[in-house]
């Protein structure tokens, strides 16, 4: 059974009007011409106007009901203020559509796009796109050319049913595809990255890249390339978006007092001793950009505070100045920190953090994604031979022993892609006859493995230990008996007295017993490694 076919459709103020001199049967009118095609009757027709236009709807209503007494029209006043206002012709639109009980089943759904300003149309295709109205396009216009000197009334005109379905579109859909493929390409530097969890993660960020404008927050240890994935990530906007303003990176450790407010936000001269001239500050070199904070959780309080109003006014005032300036940049940062535990500890406004994670990523480790270890090797070797003019490579036997090792659980790569590049710039550097063999490596892992040995949690532990205990009683602790006592001395050196690190340390069994003496229990289990309790707290109050 055919589908009843439900037309929606704006009286055309200009194009269905009809002056007292013109035949109106013989002048192009969209709205008769959409009811007047022989191969396609319009069941319903929804006509949208407003009061102003009510004669006129009503001359179109009677030419309809002569020209195609099947359709019946239904007629819904509609109101706009002002025709070229973007957001209250799509808001009343949208109402519109949100009122009806379209029954798809059963009807077919057209939306006239011919009618109506320009900006009209473009909300009617917003609204079609994004299936708001579920249905599709079509366009009326005159006939032109020999149909018309034939002799066909101009009345009937043409039309042309347009579907929004990209799915439908092989070549459009593979295009996209292919272009989305080349924008992931782009953001991994090239490299073709085996980690599933972190393609999937460079899938989505390339879609809010050229989607977004709002603030972008990329976590992760240091050395795993937040500040290369934000300049790419600016790269691919100016490709895609042609973004006209520049990228500027701020490393926030480095700015500290009054330099960190007059080089985030300028100063006039004279602001300060030593402001001999006026700067204007990384936010407003960033306008129409991309401004990249990496480290921003070692901002100060007070440049947070600034930073939060730049945000959300798009304005801020310059060190000495009381004029404000405007700057419209995109905000990408970085941190190597939790920041939530730092809104916890006083040290990141809680607003601010709100603000900038709206878009949230997670750059995973190098030790986490090892499969990516391969590819990034070669990467970077054809890195050093574009910074140095010198092809290098590895030889079988040597390039199987390094992956070997970079691959094992026992290769922390605590600086991540910073100690890759690094290993692959020494082994390049020292290489003889442009050729690694396996005695470079084997150099080169001695090196690593002493670079991190120092800074492992069991090191990090014995010198902690060892500030307490004999070397011969830490000598013969298990690593069980190490962690726990490392744990115990932690709390203890928080704390003035025994009795108020007992408290923490045994907070819950405590509150079973009787008779409470957190001192002496704590004491008994010191006193077991030979801990100097006295010379412990003794310690604390020096400190305080």
């Amino acid at each position: 059974m055919a589908k009843n076919i439900v037309a929606i459709s704006l009286l055309g103020t200009q194009l269905d009007f009809v002056g007292k001199r013109v035949d109106r049967w013989n002048k192009w009118r969209p709205n008769i011409c959409l009811c007047a095609q022989e191969d396609m009757i319009i069941d319903t027709l929804h006509l949208l106007h407003d009061t102003r236009s009510q004669r006129l709807a009503n001359q179109v209503v009677h030419d309809i009901g002569a020209i195609s007494p099947e359709t019946q029209v239904q007629e819904t006043l509609i109101s706009f203020e002002d025709p070229w206002d973007l957001e209250e012709v799509y808001a009343k639109l949208y109402d519109w559509c949100q009122q009806q009980t379209f029954d798809t089943d059963e009807n077919d759904y057209l939306f006239h796009i011919t009618t109506g300003t320009h900006v009209a149309q473009i909300c009617i295709y917003l609204l079609t796109e994004s299936h708001h109205f579920p249905g599709r396009l079509i366009q009326t216009s005159p006939v032109h050319g020999e149909a018309r000197t034939n002799g066909e009334a101009r009345t009937n005109g043409q039309v042309r049913l347009i579907d929004l379905d990209l799915g439908r579109y092989d070549q459009i859909s593979s295009r996209f595809k292919q272009e989305h493929l080349e924008g992931e390409d782009f953001l991994k530097g090239g490299i073709a990255t085996r980690n599933k969890a972190f393609n999937a993660l460079i899938e989505q960020i390339e879609k809010v890249a050229v989607r977004s404008t709002a603030p972008i927050l990329l976590t992760g240890p240091t050395g795993a390339g937040k500040s290369q994935l934000a300049s790419r990530i600016f790269e691919l906007k100016k490709v895609r978006q042609s973004l006209p303003g520049k990228f500027v990176s701020v490393n926030c450790a480095t700015l500290q007092g009054t330099n960190a407010m007059a080089a985030l936000f300028g100063h006039t001269k004279g602001a300060f001793t030593g402001a001999q001239a006026v700067r204007d500050g990384f936010l407003f070199t960033a306008d129409k950009g991309v401004l990249f904070l990496d480290e921003i959780g070692e901002l100060g309080l007070d440049e947070q505070a600034m930073l939060l109003h730049a945000l959300e006014t798009k304005t801020f005032y310059p060190v000495g100045s009381d004029k404000p300036r405007s700057s419209n940049f995109q905000l990408i940062t970085g941190t190597n920190r939790d920041l939530k535990e730092e809104v916890i500890a006083g040290r990141f406004r809680e607003d601010l953090l709100s603000r900038i994670h709206l878009w949230t990523y997670q750059l995973p480790a190098l030790k986490d994604r090892r499969e990516d270890i391969e590819p990034n090797l070669q990467y970077e070797l054809k890195e050093f031979t574009k910074r140095e003019g010198v092809s290098i490579d590895f030889n079988k036997e040597a390039r199987s022993e390094f992956i070997k090792f970079a691959l094992s659980p026992e290769t922390l790569w605590q600086g991540n892609f910073r100690d890759l590049n690094a290993a692959v710039t020494r082994l390049s550097t020292l290489a003889s006859g442009a050729r690694i063999n396996a005695t470079d490596v084997k150099e080169e892992i001695a090196r690593l493995r002493s670079q991190w040995i120092d800074s492992t949690p069991q090191a990090q532990n014995t010198d902690k230990l060892a500030i307490y205990l004999s070397g011969d009683k830490l000598a013969q602790l298990d690593s069980f008996d190490k962690m726990q006592l490392t744990y115990v001395l932690a709390v203890c050196e928080r704390h003035p007295s025994m009795a108020s690190a007992g408290r923490e340390l045994f907070d819950v069994s405590r509150t079973a017993k009787k008779m409470v003496n957190d001192s002496s229990r704590l004491q008994k289990y010191l006193t077991k490694f030979e801990v100097n309790c006295e010379r412990l707290f003794s310690r604390n109050t020096m400190q305080q």
